[in-house]
């Protein structure tokens, strides 16, 4: 198990957690209110550079129900008042303010009477809020503990506001009613697993706020769902052994490339050469090796064989067999090609490999990926239509179980496979969709893998988690469309220094 990561809760597991923390103290949950609340702040804060950032000015809607969603949602809105003073919050009150429970009626006194531009209470109904544009809407109305079906009214009011033009919306733990039309789901505390499968949840953000801390798991072998947490890749954002040698990190060999899909291979060995590895070998067609050789001249490129199509022919596996010695782990398949003798050597080089294979694109094949029958580990890297290619209609746990192959199945929230334990990363967003970004992960990853190659599912997550916090970095930075793929490498340093101080 990942120690950099969290269990994944039901709501029934998630109700006896926060019994267990605070068993009706309420001293204990004004704290971890006020810890949610703030923190649910900086997040939306943070997401919204994406947009070019929260307007001086900036317009307020929050959706307040009865209970403790609807407090961490009014501070939140609170802190973001307080940090941007010329902001307009317009509070409703679903259910109205009388049936506020003790403590979000207790923000809402102290906030509504205290120092400074008072928030504007709105109509129940929202009758107020028919026409008006807001930049950011925080949807507090319901948590976990809903059940089903809302009232009427209560969905006729969501939506109203589902209607409204708001620039970023965001729901605090889950979309209310499951109807909430969220651009940002911020799970507090935990994430629940209704988030996981909610349509209407947008991206998802888990903000731990310490729950899990000095909790010693009664089953570290655990199975089921978790999340991954950016500290994860703490230990790359430390100084290293100061006698170490390029040999300490590992030696990538990088299999892949054709005429007809030269880029893929090369940003493969680019994203590499960035993951801290020691040393980069690339095996690819003769043809393109001199121009990738002036491209990237840390790397070492070795010209291989030919088809006439432009593929890598099975006469140079010679190539990588006289050197496989050196390796710490291979990487197969960017810009691979389709054609029949390449793939007959892709799974021949799983056949024989006894290092740690990273399977990728055009590899992934039922063919090549080589069932239960590879002497060495497998990471395999599919976007669905692949991961439905090799699958043969069995679910990512089964899969994974059966093959034994740690499975990285990439998405809008991409899954870890590793036996029976799916680790989520939430990192990373609609910057990623886009060509070539999966190729930047597989050498992220193969990078990683030379450098723990005793737990490669552990290498997996760690590079998937630092593509999509650097991902983040760069949509905040340049925003969401305007930008190139091979921008995310010079956000991989600022992604690694951000990891280790994650709280």
């Amino acid at each position: 198990m990942i120690a950099a990561s969290h269990p994944i809760l039901s709501c029934d597991a998630t109700r006896a957690l926060e019994a267990e923390l605070f068993a009706g103290d309420e001293a204990k949950e004004w704290t971890a209110m006020q810890r949610a609340g703030q923190a649910i702040a900086r997040a939306v804060l943070r997401d919204f550079e994406e947009i070019g950032g929260f307007p001086s000015d900036g317009r307020v809607l929050v959706l307040v129900g009865k209970g403790h969603n609807g407090g961490d949602a009014l501070i939140a809105a609170q802190a973001i008042a307080e940090r941007f003073p010329q902001a307009r919050v317009e509070v409703m009150f679903v259910f109205g303010e009388q049936r506020l429970r003790p403590l979000a009626m207790r923000v809402w006194r102290e906030w509504s009477g205290g120092p400074g531009i008072p928030p504007v209470r709105l109509e129940d109904h929202g009758r107020d809020a028919r026409a008006t544009c807001y930049d950011l809407c925080l949807d507090g109305v319901f948590g976990f503990q809903f059940r089903a079906p809302a009232e009427a009214r209560v969905t006729e009011l969501i939506a109203r506001v589902n209607a409204l033009p708001i620039r970023l919306r965001a729901a605090v733990d889950l979309p209310s009613a499951g109807l909430f039309r969220a651009d940002f789901t911020y799970a507090t505390g935990s994430v629940k697993t209704p988030v996981l499968d909610a349509l209407q949840a947008g991206r998802v953000r888990y903000l731990d706020l310490g729950f899990f801390d000095g909790r010693r798991e009664v089953d570290e072998t655990a199975t089921g769902d978790r999340v991954l947490l950016a500290r994860v890749l703490a230990p790359f954002a430390a100084l290293r052994a100061p006698r170490s040698d390029k040999r300490t990190y590992g030696h990538v060999f990088i299999v892949g490339g054709s005429r007809s899909f030269p880029g893929a291979v090369l940003m493969t060995v680019l994203a590499a050469l960035r993951s801290g590895a020691g040393l980069v070998t690339a095996f690819v067609p003769e043809s393109v090796a001199a121009a990738f050789a002036a491209r990237a001249p840390e790397a070492m490129w070795v010209g291989w064989p030919e088809t006439p199509a432009g593929g890598l022919a099975l006469e140079g596996e010679h190539l990588l067999r006289e050197r496989i010695e050196r390796a710490s782990v291979v990487v197969l398949g960017p810009g691979l090609g389709r054609e029949a003798e390449t793939l007959a050597l892709a799974a021949s080089i799983v056949r024989e490999a006894k290092v740690p294979v990273v399977i990728d694109a055009d590899a992934l094949q039922p063919d090549v990926i080589g069932g239960g029958r590879a002497p060495g580990p497998r990471i395999l890297t599919p976007h669905a239509g692949e991961f439905a290619r090799i699958a043969g209609g069995r679910e990512l746990r089964e899969f994974a179980t059966q093959t034994g192959a740690t499975t990285v199945l990439k998405g809008a929230v991409t899954r870890v496979a590793s036996g029976t334990t799916i680790y989520h990363s939430f990192f990373g967003g609609p910057v990623l969709a886009r060509g070539g970004s999966g190729d930047v992960l597989a050498g992220l990853i193969g990078g990683l893998v030379a450098q723990t190659p005793n737990d490669v599912a552990l290498a997996a997550a760690r590079g998937v988690v630092w593509q999509g916090l650097a991902a983040d970095l760069l949509a905040r930075a340049h925003g969401q469309v305007a930008v190139q793929t091979t921008q995310l490498l010079d956000f991989l340093p600022a992604a690694l220094r951000e990891s280790a101080h994650e709280q």
